[in-house]
């Protein structure tokens, strides 16, 4: 499958899974681990249930950018306890880096929507939660979040993603 196929298919199907009731982290997460090999049991879409909502509707990162997040550490993420400290920082800072990597995810969602943060994105629904255009729209984020985590993870490429600059970061 070439890996426009499997962004097509990651989208679908997450649009499907919101559509379904899952939630938006659990709907981006397990999409993407049903299309891209991870070694992971499916047993691990457990972990996203308290993130929809922006963590159990507190409003804070978007739970479709969570799960996103959390498809793409399933996917490049650590395995064990690093050994050498020296290498591990390297691992993460570096050029390639998962932190570039990651990184790249949030800047380019929120130069999409204009924000990462799930009390942001859907005040226009505060009143009306629930309401068909509030679903609409996370579902939405869902399909573009899984979108952006598929090509991100298909085909595994962390020489390249892991070597873009930062956008936004902490200083």
């Amino acid at each position: 499958m070439t890996p426009e196929e499997v962004i097509a298919k990651v989208k679908a199907r997450a649009k499907a899974n919101f559509r379904t009731g899952m939630n938006c982290a659990e709907s981006v997460f397990e999409a993407v681990m049903a299309h891209v090999d991870t070694g992971l049991p499916p047993e691990t879409l457990c972990l996203m249930t308290g993130f929809g909502g922006g963590g159990g509707h507190f409003g804070d990162t978007c739970g479709a950018l969570v799960g996103a997040m959390a498809a793409l550490g399933a996917v490049y993420g650590r395995r064990a306890v690093p050994t050498d400290a020296k290498a591990a920082r390297e691992e993460l800072h570096g050029a390639p880096g998962l932190y570039r990597l990651f990184n790249r995810l949030p800047n380019e969602f929120q130069q999409r929507f204009g924000s990462t943060q799930c009390r942001r994105l859907t005040s226009p629904w505060g009143k009306t939660w629930l309401c068909k255009e509030h679903l609409q729209f996370c579902r939405t984020l869902v399909t573009e979040a899984a979108g952006l985590a598929a090509e991100m993870a298909a085909p595994k490429d962390l020489a390249r993603w892991g070597s873009l600059p930062f956008g936004l970061q902490h200083p």
